[in-house]
């Protein structure tokens, strides 16, 4: 399981094709993306869809669980994934918008109109824009009418107050009760309220509360109160979206000693649209400079990027002049070098902890298989192991079993059925000779490496019988076999009567239970997918004149046999022509007579 980070973004998962299916966010990666997987029953199935189509998981961390709403929000509009559902309509988070005229209107829009105006968001939350305009409203009184409130207008007296100047929510002025420049001094302290700078209101806030509390007016302080912690619940600004920030590429790099890493994020229109890292081979004179300027021409190339500027962390040569290359200080394109900064120090972190947890498993596997090799007294280590089981009732439709461990891990793709060829009967013995004789006939032919091991399921009996095929193969000094018996689980070698008991907590032992249980259910499920589909054609050729090309239209077009007893002639016809479809339904009307 990969480690992802105990920290707020957004997540895609991507199919082999590289196309996004979904698009989400979390407070916590590690949280959400874990809750994808194990087995939880009350998934939905389309969750199930989600993950069995996806064929890896990517991120990108935000500073905010805003910032990743904002995030999804864009990456859902551009990409369209196919899971989601919200936010595909093409809705936009509001901004509070300072428009660019005489006696600024501070109001909320959807639309960022580059007029000069200043625009502060997205918001997440429209409630909370709201109660930030309830309080720049009851803090600074403000006009909300759209008159041209030129010089020229007011001066000829062109306008009236309104109801507005009347309830104290506006100076009035539209006729000169209130300056410009008062007016002007409101809306810079609104923008360093929205900026994010509110020491100076949360005092005055304090101030007022602690006032009308002492002149016992606890509603009017109660009310001081909730705006007051609104205003330390509210986030000014999200920097993941800043429309004064219009397109540019963002890139950043973290090495070690033996790969370098870059993460690039591309901005337009002053959102993030794309996030990708770049992994890369270093060698021993590669710099940082040198590697993040490679991959700047890259990843530029890559995504088709024509930003006029490039944020770095450092200062860099881009051979582009046409190309302004920016080392941001502070401000918000700072935030977003150091956004840049914290998704790659993340994904190496998580490169080396997958590193780690490699080397581990490795480690582990070899301890294993050294601990077999000792305890199975072999003269190699047992990598590739091979186990057979049989299955059959009562001697019907018997069917055998040959599956492959490579370093202690199942290796499906080369699992094999074999049906029973030689053995009449419920003959277990026979049937192990003949697939063990089978199956290293074939590989020997193919010139194919032996295993290492090979374990059957079963005492004495089973094993002599295998052994016999090795014999006559002339291979039985060149593996390693053994039988486990079911009852005491006890190992038994050839030529030897008295077995191997090995600790039930034996890691060896529990690798070779492992492959007779696999071998058992692999034997097992085969052998009930034969003997449906045998009692299914039985019933179907037990009619004169059906055969099996005949019975296997019928099965193929309604699906069972019960469907082909209840189905007209007319759409027995249509499948299998007028002969068949009256053998058909003769024969199962005459059953239902009897």
């Amino acid at each position: 399981m990969p480690t992802w980070p105990d920290a707020p973004g957004i997540y895609k998962f991507v199919n082999a094709e590289g196309t996004i299916l979904y698009v989400g966010k979390a407070k916590d990666l590690k949280k959400r993306l874990m809750s994808y997987f194990g087995n939880r029953k009350d998934r939905r199935q389309k969750t199930k869809a989600l993950v069995r189509n996806a064929n890896h998981v990517e991120y990108t961390i935000v500073e905010t669980e805003q910032d990743a709403l904002l995030l999804e929000s864009t990456l859902i509009k551009r990409y369209q994934p196919r899971y989601n559902v919200q936010l595909k309509d093409g809705k936009s988070y509001p901004y509070i918008c300072i428009k660019n005229e005489r006696f600024p209107r501070v109001f909320i829009t959807r639309r960022v109109v580059r007029d000069g105006s200043d625009y502060f968001g997205p918001y997440a939350s429209k409630n909370r824009v709201y109660t930030i305009l309830d309080l720049i409203k009851n803090l600074f009184p403000l006009r909300n009418c759209t008159f041209n409130l030129s010089e020229e207008n007011i001066n000829n007296g062109k306008f009236k107050v309104c109801l507005e100047y009347h309830i104290k929510n506006c100076k009035g002025g539209c006729q000169g009760f209130e300056t410009e420049f008062a007016y002007n001094r409101k809306i810079k302290e609104i923008k360093n309220l929205l900026k994010g700078n509110f020491a100076s209101v949360k005092a005055l806030l304090r101030e007022e509360m602690q006032g009308f509390a002492e002149n016992l007016d606890f509603e009017k302080a109660q009310e001081h109160k909730v705006k007051l912690n609104s205003l330390e619940d509210y986030q000014g600004k999200s920097t993941v979206v800043n429309p004064k920030i219009q397109d540019v590429d963002v890139f950043s790099i973290e090495t070690d000693e033996k790969f370098a890493f870059v993460n690039y994020l591309k901005v337009v229109n002053g959102a993030i649209i794309n996030t990708y890292t770049l992994e890369m081979t270093q060698n021993l004179n590669d710099e940082k400079v040198g590697l993040l300027e490679f991959a700047m021409s890259t990843l530029r190339e890559k995504f088709s990027s024509i930003a006029p500027e490039i944020l770095v962390p450092f200062e860099v040569n881009f051979p582009d002049e046409n190309v302004e290359v920016v080392v941001p200080k502070i401000g918000d394109k700072r935030k977003l070098v150091d956004l840049s900064l914290q998704n790659v120090t993340y994904f190496k972190l998580q490169k080396q902890k997958q590193e780690l947890a490699k080397m581990g498993k490795q480690q582990s596997t070899e301890r294993i298989l050294l601990t077999m090799k000792k305890d199975l007294q072999m003269s190699e280590l047992p990598r590739h192991i091979e186990c057979f089981d049989n299955s059959n009732i009562q001697g019907s439709n018997p069917v055998s079993s040959c599956v492959v461990f490579r370093d202690t891990k199942p290796s499906k793709k080369e699992y094999r059925h074999f049906h029973v060829k030689t053995v009449v009967g419920p003959n277990d013995f026979a049937s192990m000779e003949e697939v063990v004789f089978r199956r290293y006939k074939r590989m020997l032919a193919e010139g194919q490496s032996l295993p290492n091991l090979i374990v059957i399921d079963g005492g004495k009996g089973q094993l002599s019988s295998a052994v016999k095929s090795l014999k006559a193969l002339g291979i039985l000094e060149q593996v390693t076999i053994v039988g486990i018996a079911k009852k005491l689980e006890e190992l038994f070698f050839p030529n030897d009567n008295v077995p191997l008991f090995l600790n039930k907590r034996s890691e060896s032992l529990k690798i070779i239970q492992q492959t007779r249980d696999e071998a058992h259910r692999f034997a097992i499920t085969f052998h009930r997918q034969l003997r449906s589909i045998n009692m299914i054609q039985t019933e179907l050729t037990n009619i004169e004149g059906i055969g099996e090309k005949t019975s296997d239209k019928l099965l193929t077009h309604f699906g069972s046999v019960e469907k082909v007893k209840i189905a007209l002639y007319s759409e027995l016809q249509e499948v299998v022509g007028k002969s068949s479809a009256t053998k058909v339904l003769n024969y199962f009307k005459s059953n239902l007579n009897d």
